[in-house]
């Protein structure tokens, strides 16, 4: 019957004009989720496409303190695992460097010589040389591309680059304050990196691990070990693994985990942009209020009959309830497909630019539909609608009484 009461013709134009203003603006409501969800979706994606070419794909690093010697019994355990393909040490530091009359603070961050191994980094890499990091005469410095904007350098630079980093447990001497720094100079192999994180491009300087070991005054010290597994290893199934050896000393953390905060800050803003968007839904549900108020007057004469038929109230107000929600159905069903139809548009024919020039890195908006967000999609809409006509319709007088 409340699907009679949908299609059918209304004694009032009107009555179907609220009807469909209803259905309509549920589906705009849905297609805007749709849209919005799945565009954060793209941009998280293509951030993943960038460090999954510099991160490791783990990496064991201290819970306490900032170094630990590589060389304990249980990291040994770890490195004898079948799994691991390659293991890595690494030490990242902090370090002012000076070229020429500019001054940056950067991270220092030293390799082994397998660390093309470990990454992919040749695929960020820009320039004519290689990747370098030592040879039997000098050391090596390869920049991010905004570092080198920062300091002038230039891609390959002639001048050496000076490192100054701190005495370990020695004071200042204030009458002569350079005796309290280390300072040693790393050449240009060539090349710089760019992965598109500012994180990396603005602040890192990748070099040797000996480098880095004399600069900070360690001897066999590292402040992680990074790690490549064998194609055909289960990665999540290694990580407990690994955990579980190491004890509570150590956590081992995926790519995720090492870039926790910027997909932390991008879920925190698609979790506000689905609140706001359900919000302005509700609003759009409220419009079923009216749209179910016209049809009541419109069928009074009809609802007074049944009544005297033998249908209690109960029955009646499920009738409406029932059309309320068919209404939320259709918009929901609706808003979906144009908003896949549109996400399919946008992805294939990028009919939506980010803007002119070259600041971007893709030109149109990237968009990536999951059907874990069209479930929570529908099932919102159709809670939503459900909530907001229960209430007015259990209240509303849809037939006299007597």
């Amino acid at each position: 019957m409340a699907r009679r009461y949908l299609l059918s013709p209304k004694k009032h134009s009107a009555v179907n004009i609220i009807s469909a203003v209803s259905v309509c603006g549920i589906t705009l409501s849905t297609m805007a989720l749709v849209c919005t969800l799945s565009v954060f979706n793209g941009f998280q994606e293509m951030v993943e496409g960038f460090f999954t070419a510099f991160d490791a794909q783990l990496k064991i690093v201290p819970v306490q303190g900032k170094v630990f010697d590589p060389l304990e019994s249980r990291l040994q355990q770890v490195r004898s695992m079948e799994w691991v393909e390659v293991w890595s040490e690494t030490i990242e530091e902090q370090a002012v460097v000076q070229y020429k009359q500019r001054q940056a603070m950067v991270t220092i961050k030293g390799v082994e010589s397998n660390f093309e191994e470990l990454t992919e980094i040749d695929s960020l890499l820009i320039g004519s040389g290689s990747f370098l990091l030592a040879d039997s005469v000098v050391e090596y410095g390869v920049l991010g591309v905004e570092l080198i904007s920062e300091l002038g350098t230039g891609v390959q630079f002639i001048d050496p680059l000076q490192v100054y980093a701190p005495k370990r447990n020695v004071r200042v001497n204030i009458a002569n304050p350079s005796t309290a720094f280390n300072r040693r100079y790393l050449y240009s192999p060539g090349v710089v990196f760019a992965c598109n994180q500012q994180k990396y491009d603005a602040n890192y300087i990748l070099t040797s691990l000996s480098f880095a070991r004399k600069l900070f005054n360690y001897d066999t010290q590292v402040s992680a070990i990074e790690i490549r597994l064998k194609p055909d290893a289960d990665e999540s199934k290694v990580e407990r693994e690994m955990e579980r050896k190491l004890g509570d000393r150590f956590k081992v953390l995926n790519r995720y985990e090492q870039q926790e905060e910027v997909f932390r800050i991008m879920e925190i803003e698609k979790l506000i942009s689905y609140f706001f968007l359900t919000f302005i839904l509700v609003v759009a549900c409220f419009n079923l209020i009216g749209s179910l108020s016209m049809l009541m007057l419109d069928k009074r004469e009809d609802l007074e009959t049944l009544y005297r038929l033998g249908a209690d109230r109960r029955m009646i107000s499920q009738i409406f309830l029932c059309e309320g929600r068919l209404i939320s159905l259709i918009g929901a069903l609706l808003g979906i497909g144009l908003g896949v139809s549109l996400c399919y548009l946008q992805q294939t024919f990028g009919l939506i630019k980010l803007g002119s020039g070259e600041s971007f890195l893709v030109d149109a908006y990237p968009v990536s539909v999951h059907l874990s967000d069209l479930l929570l999609i529908l099932l919102t809409v159709l809670f939503v609608g459900f909530v907001s006509i229960w209430y007015p319709v259990k209240r509303m007088r849809i037939i006299k009484k007597g």
